[in-house]
Order: structure tokens, then C-alpha cells, then sequence
């Protein structure tokens, strides 16, 4: 039978709260979080069509407030530049957010939007909905989309099991 787990009280999540502020850093950034639920009902009740977007578009898309270092939007509809990396129909898309950031990072692929290099950020690939895209920003060439499938494909290969022994 599992322990029994009683629930915490407000006081004890408060207090974690506080004590996990001061431990992360003396500089503490507060998220919209009630701001993006608003607008992300806005638009999950979008009744636009899709826009027409294909693999190798850069859509500016709202990919809201997020947990921790996950990547956030910016401004007021929550957006950052996305790249469509896999279009599985017209609601729906694989995208990885884009960071003007550099950093020497196997996770940061360094590509060219528009004549200004950028980082595709692929540890913060995911899926989503079109209804989160509003404007396209570019395409980009066909030698930077393969960099960056590259690198994606390198978080599926697994290495391979040993051959086992068995009844044959």
C-alpha cells in the first residue's frame, strides 16, 4: 500500500516559496502568468483560418510563459521568432523557438534569418497549434534547415543494445 501523503498547507508552500527565492538569486524575475492565461484563451478561441505555413518558415508565435528555463515570449502577445521544422497538418507543427543569443552551446544552432545570424534553440523544440502563429519573418535556406535537422535527429539515435544470446 503507497504512504499516505498529506497535503501541504498554505503556509508550508508559501514558505518554500520564500525560501526557494533567496536561494536561486538575489535577482528574482516575476512572470506574467495570469497575463499569458488571458491571452492564450484569446487565442484558443481564434476562428481565423490557418495561415498557410511549410517546413523552413519563421513564423513569430506565441509560445507564452513558461516553467523555469523553458523559453518565453516576448511583448504582449507573448511571441519569438519559431522555426517550422516538421508540418504534421494545417493545425498543427514541430517548431524551435529562435534567440538572437549566441552561445557556444551544442543546443544553440547558429543560422542566418535575414542576414543577421541567430541561434535555433533545438532543447526547447516542441509542438503547436497554428493558432499560436501570427506573422511569417522569413524562410530560410535549404543548407541552415538541414544544420539544424541534424543536430535534431541526433536526440533520437540510440546507441545499440548488444546482440543477446538466446533460444534460437
Amino acid at each position: 500500500m503507497p504512504a499516505k501523503v498529506d497535503k501541504p498547507t498554505d503556509d508550508l508552500i508559501t514558505e518554500i516559496a520564500s525560501e526557494h527565492e533567496i536561494a536561486s538569486s538575489n535577482k528574482i524575475h516575476t512572470k506574467e502568468f495570469d497575463k499569458w492565461i488571458e491571452k492564450k484563451k484569446e487565442i484558443n478561441n481564434k476562428v481565423t483560418a490557418s495561415p498557410q505555413f511549410n517546413e523552413r518558415d519563421i513564423w513569430w508565435t506565441s509560445i507564452g510563459v513558461n516553467v523555469g528555463f523553458e523559453e518565453d515570449g516576448k511583448n504582449d502577445i507573448f511571441i519569438r521568432p519559431v522555426l517550422i521544422i516538421k508540418k504534421f497538418n494545417r493545425e498543427m507543427f514541430l517548431g524551435v523557438p529562435l534567440s538572437t543569443k549566441l552561445k557556444d552551446n551544442k543546443y544553440y544552432i547558429q543560422i542566418t534569418v535575414k542576414e543577421e545570424i541567430v541561434s535555433a534553440m533545438t532543447s526547447q523544440i516542441r509542438v503547436f497549434s497554428s493558432k499560436r502563429i501570427w506573422y511569417k519573418l522569413a524562410v530560410i535556406d535549404d543548407g541552415d534547415f538541414l544544420k539544424v535537422n541534424e543536430e535534431i535527429s541526433k536526440f533520437f539515435i540510440l546507441p545499440f543494445l548488444p546482440k543477446q544470446e538466446g533460444r534460437g
